[in-house]
């Protein structure tokens, strides 16, 4: 991990473009499934916000290796909170295609 600073910008940048796909879908298809991709801009909202508290109060703040591996979790449960949104969005879109 760089920083906590660098892990703050990872959980925005990648969550905003989740977002941003969802927004791009509705924009291009207006009329199907907005309720289904408007829950998955709430839960990246609300992953993002708990990810970035659990940032700012991370747990055992005298143990080195306890707060590095601490970040490593969020680290990990970011990328895994991103896929999981990523594979919602796939499935709409590939339901829409049949």
């Amino acid at each position: 991990m760089a920083s906590i600073r660098q892990l703050k910008k990872d959980i925005d940048n990648q969550l905003f473009e989740v977002i941003a796909d969802c927004f791009l879908y509705i924009g291009v298809h207006p009329d199907k499934k907005s309720e289904e991709v408007s829950a998955i801009i709430e839960d990246a909202v609300s992953l993002r916000n708990d990810l970035i508290s659990r940032v700012n109060n991370p747990d055992g703040k005298d143990n080195h290796q306890l707060v590095k591996k601490y970040f490593q979790q969020v680290s990990n449960d970011l990328s895994g909170g991103v896929d999981e949104l990523c594979k919602r969005l796939s499935a709409i879109t590939s339901k829409k295609k049949k």
